[in-house]
C-alpha cells in the first residue's frame, strides 16, 4: 500500500509540472533585442535559406505544447548559431505558417534559448 501511495504521489507531482509547462505564459521580445546570430537566422527566414542545418525547415511538432495548438506542419524550426556550443546548440526559431502559409512571410515567429523549454514571441 505504501508504495501505492508514493507511486500516485510522484504521478501526481509529475502531472502537476507537466501542467504548469504547458501553461507557461509567452513573453515578447525584438527583433532588435535579440543576438545578433538569431536577427541573421530570421533574415535566412525570410529569404528562404541557405541554411546552415539539414534538419532547418523541418516539422516542429510543439509536443511541448508552449506555442498556440495548430496542425501538425504548421510550425518550422531553424537553427540559431550559438558561439562556443558543439553541434547545433540549443538556440532555436519557430517559425509559424501564418494566414498565408508560408513561414518567409508569416510574422509569426518565436525564440527560444533553452532548447524548446521556453519560447518568446518576436515583434517586428
Amino acid at each position: 500500500m505504501k508504495r501505492l501511495v508514493i507511486a500516485f504521489c510522484a504521478l501526481l507531482a509529475l502531472t502537476g509540472a507537466a501542467l504548469a509547462r504547458h501553461s507557461a505564459p509567452i513573453g515578447n521580445t525584438a527583433v532588435a533585442a535579440l543576438p545578433r546570430e538569431a536577427q541573421a537566422t530570421l533574415a535566412l527566414i525570410k529569404a528562404g535559406g541557405p541554411f546552415a542545418y539539414a534538419r532547418d525547415g523541418s516539422i516542429f511538432g510543439n509536443r511541448e505544447k508552449l506555442l498556440p495548438g495548430r496542425h501538425r506542419d504548421y510550425y518550422r524550426e531553424y537553427t540559431v548559431q550559438t558561439p562556443g556550443a558543439r553541434g547545433r546548440g540549443p538556440r532555436r526559431i519557430v517559425a509559424g505558417a501564418g494566414a498565408s502559409g508560408d513561414v518567409r512571410a508569416s510574422g509569426e515567429y518565436y525564440y527560444s534559448d533553452d532548447h524548446y523549454n521556453s519560447f518568446r514571441r518576436i515583434r517586428e
